[in-house]
Formats: C-alpha cells, structure tokens, sequence
C-alpha cells in the first residue's frame, strides 16, 4: 500500500512553468547588458511558448 500522495501536473502548467524558467534565466543571464539579435528572437519565442501554454486553446501562431 502506497500513502505517497501523488500530485499531477497538466502538461500546459508544467510547459508554462518551463518557459518561465527559461525566460527568468535568459533575463537575469544578460541583466545590465545589450541583447544580440539572436537573443531577442529567443526572448520572444520563450514568451510565445508561455503564452501558448497558459492558454487554455493551446497553441498560438505568430509571425516575427
């Protein structure tokens, strides 16, 4: 007999918590600092990926 108590996730809390992550560390990573191109294209779809998945629908399509 297994007393653990078991907590799950959704897949979109989770997706959402990652990119968040990913976001705050990209940001405090070059806090002070001028971001490249590359950079900010990787800010922007990090965002796009939160976005999505604090969506209920689920996905979202956007154009650079």
């Amino acid at each position: 007999m297994d007393l653990t108590p078991r907590h799950t996730v959704s897949p979109a809390v989770a997706s959402a918590a990652l990119a968040n992550e990913a976001i705050r560390a990209l940001v405090d990573s070059r806090a002070g600092q001028d971001w490249s191109a590359m950079e900010s294209a990787t800010y922007e779809v990090l965002l796009i990926e939160w976005a999505a998945a604090t969506r209920a629908g689920g996905d979202i399509i956007e154009a650079a």
